[in-house]
This record gives structure tokens, C-alpha cells and sequence, in this order.
């Protein structure tokens, strides 16, 4: 991404001070710097921090408070459970600033700051926010400059937040091309519980059922199982730390499908028990099978559009060295633009289905196209 001239980088970001270089610090100092903006970073890692530098995300130098002027914007990527902590303390070091944190809760953050004695003139300037983005993979080195584009970024400012201070980090998302999304905190907070950290657990636990497993069992597994399982490899203490400051949010979602769960547990036990006599359990289960459907297309679609069904074609392809690319330029020699890609490999086999999801006029004569060119393609 090419730089900005130093003098069209707007005024609320002459300086940003980036408090946490993990992951998602990280990947705001490298966009800002590739805006042309100045950046400082600080935490209490010096591994974290010269690792950060080192990509290029800002200046470790410390700041003295002393020397003005001090940073116009803080951002404090630090984990929820000292978030509130650090909020306050670098609201306290840089009176002139605004203060912003990222962390994944936002209603605990601001009653910590009330419940340590924050002043209003000290809570006009802090503003709670959320980027709506991630990586597979933490710390600093899983970093990239354009991570939130695209991506939505909550902002949570209180009825005391200060207009300026608001329209401050909202300039910060922007500029890093994020959505910026208003949100009350407890919304924010029962919103991300239905739709990222109940999934979390739900993964979680479908995950550990595997633990046991035989290996035979477990070879079994498929692509559904890896999709329901993907980010059952994120990291434990990170999760422990959201969901604790979620709790009531997330304990609402839970019961709510535990009730679910006992409404499909009901049914398989009347159909185990006498499947002719087991009346309405099969219409119970397909419900909850509809149910899903229904909720699965008010899923955000590419772009952050609105929901749009697509046809999926799929093609046998060698594990080896350019078939992928080999397959792409036969897409992108007959017009078509994939929208989506899974491959599933087959157990046994140094070969793999490619599901490439495209629009549903351009399935038959992508399959037919794809045909004459001696692909393997099923219907």
C-alpha cells in the first residue's frame, strides 16, 4: 500500500500511541505507518515490542510526559482483563488525549473505569471500540497492514464521550478502511456473544469430543467436522479472559441453546426408544434443521453485502505441485470469478474436491467448460 504524504493525514491522528503489540496493535501501527502516519508503541514485552518495531509498526521510543505535545490519539490494545487498568492509567498520563481500547468487551471495560473513580472529564475522552477482525495465528508476526479493511469497527462511546473524541476514533477505523458500526456497549457486548463467542464454545466442545476418539474414528472426519472446528484452535487463556468479561452475555446465548439442545435430545430419545410410536420427533428435529437454514442466509455475505445464495461446483484435482493454479486459470480463462474456495481432501488419496462457490447462472457452463478441458467435475 503506498504511502500518504505526512501533510494529508488528518489532524485527530498527527500522533497515535499504540499501548499492547500483539496482534491486533500490530496491525494498526502497520496501517497507520502505510498512511503516512506517526506512531509510537509501548508494552511490556520487550520481545513483543522489538518484534513489532522490527515490521515496521512504529517507534518504541518512550514518551515523557513532560514533553509536549503528547500523543492525539491512544490506542490500547492490551487483554480484557487489564484493558480498564491501562485505559485509565494512559488517560491519566496524556490529559489532552483521546483514548481508545480494542478489547472484545466493552460494558466491563467502562464499569471499571466508573468503579475506579474515573472523572468525567477523564471518561469524555475515552471512547470503547472494537475491530471486527482477526488471524488464525497471534502476536505480532501474524500482523498485516490491511486487516480491517472491509471489517466492521464498533464504536461504543457513552452518553458522557466527548463528540470529538468520538469522531477521533472514528477517523481511526476509517483511515485503517474499516465500517465503522455505533453500538451501546451492552449491545455491543450481546451482539459478539451470538455471533463469536458462543461460537467459540460451541466449537470448543464439538472439538473436545474428538479427544477420545479412536484414530480410526477420527480418520473419518470430513470437511463439515474441520469447518464446525477451525477456530477450536484458538488460544485458551485469550478466551478464558473474554469470555469472564462477557459472562452474562454469553450465559444468556448458552441457555438459550442448551434449551435447543434438549428439545433435539427429547426427540432422538423417543425415536431410540420406539421410532414408530416417537409422534412429532422427526418434525422436531427437521425444525431445528430448518431453523438453521433460516438463520445461516442472515449471514453477511461477500463484502459485507447482504445475503446472496451461490452454486458450488466441484472439481477432482491432484495433490501436486500447479494444479490449483492450473485450475484457476481455466476458471479465469472462461469469465468466471470464484467467490469462495474449500478443498477436502480425500482420505487416502493425493487428491482433493475443490468447492469452488460461484454465482448460480455461471455453474453449467463452468462445469461444461471445465469438462472439455479433461477436469473431473461432479454434478
Amino acid at each position: 500500500m503506498s504511502s500518504v504524504p505526512r501533510d494529508e493525514v488528518d489532524p485527530a491522528l498527527r500522533h497515535v500511541h499504540i499501548v499492547g503489540t500483539g496482534l491486533i496493535g500490530t496491525s494498526i501501527g502497520l496501517g497507520l505507518r502505510a498512511r503516512g502516519v506517526f506512531v509510537t508503541l509501548e508494552d511490556p514485552s520487550p520481545t513483543a515490542l522489538a518484534m513489532a518495531r522490527d515490521l515496521g509498526a512504529g517507534d518504541p521510543t518512550p514518551l515523557d510526559p513532560q514533553e509536549q505535545p503528547g500523543p492525539s490519539l491512544v490506542v490500547v490494545a492490551a487483554p480484557p482483563d487489564v484493558a480498564a487498568s491501562v485505559v485509565l492509567n494512559q488517560l491519566r498520563r496524556w490529559s489532552a488525549a483521546v483514548v481508545t481500547d480494542v478489547a472484545s468487551v466493552k460494558a466491563a471495560v467502562l464499569d471499571a473505569l466508573e468503579r475506579a473513580g474515573c472523572g468525567s472529564s477523564e471518561l469524555a475522552r475515552y471512547v470503547g471500540s472494537h475491530p471486527m477482525a482477526g488471524r488464525e495465528r497471534s502476536g505480532a508476526i501474524g500482523a498485516r497492514s490491511d486487516l480491517f479493511e472491509g471489517r466492521p469497527w464498533v464504536i461504543c462511546a457513552a452518553p458522557r464521550t466527548d463528540l470529538g473524541a468520538r469522531r477521533a476514533t472514528e477517523t481511526l477505523a476509517r483511515t485503517l478502511e474499516a465500517v465503522v458500526r455505533r453500538m451501546a456497549a451492552e449491545d455491543h457486548d450481546a451482539a459478539v456473544a451470538a455471533v463469536s463467542h458462543v461460537p467459540q464454545v460451541a466449537s470448543s466442545l464439538v472439538a473436545s469430543r474428538l479427544r477420545e476418539l479412536p484414530a480410526d474414528s477420527v480418520s473419518l472426519a470430513g470437511q463439515g467436522l474441520r469447518d464446525v472446528t477451525r477456530i477450536a484452535a484458538s488460544e485458551p487463556v485469550l478466551w478464558t479472559q473474554i469470555l469472564a468479561g462477557n459472562a452474562a452475555a454469553v450465559r444468556e446465548v448458552l441457555e438459550e441453546l442448551a434449551t435447543d439442545v434438549a428439545v433435539v435430545l427429547d426427540a432422538l430419545r423417543a425415536l431410540e426408544h420406539d421410532p414408530d410410536a416417537a409422534v412429532g420427533a422427526r418434525a422436531m428435529l427437521a425444525r431445528v434443521i430448518a431453523d438453521g437454514n433460516a438463520g445461516y442466509v442472515r449471514i453477511p455475505g461477500k463484502h459485507g453485502g447482504g445475503p446472496t445464495r451461490y452454486a458450488v461446483v466441484q472439481v477432482l484435482i491432484p495433490d501436486s505441485p500447479g494444479e490449483l493454479a492450473r485450475l484457476f486459470n481455466a476458471v479465469g480463462a472462461g469469465g468466471v470469478n470464484i467467490e469462495d474456495l474449500q478443498i477436502e481432501h480425500e482420505y487416502g488419496r493425493l487428491a482433493g474436491i475443490a468447492e469452488l462457490t460461484v454465482l448460480p447462472q455461471a455453474a453449467d457452463a463452468l462445469r461444461a467448460l471445465l469438462r472439455e478441458q479433461g477436469w473431473t467435475v461432479y454434478d
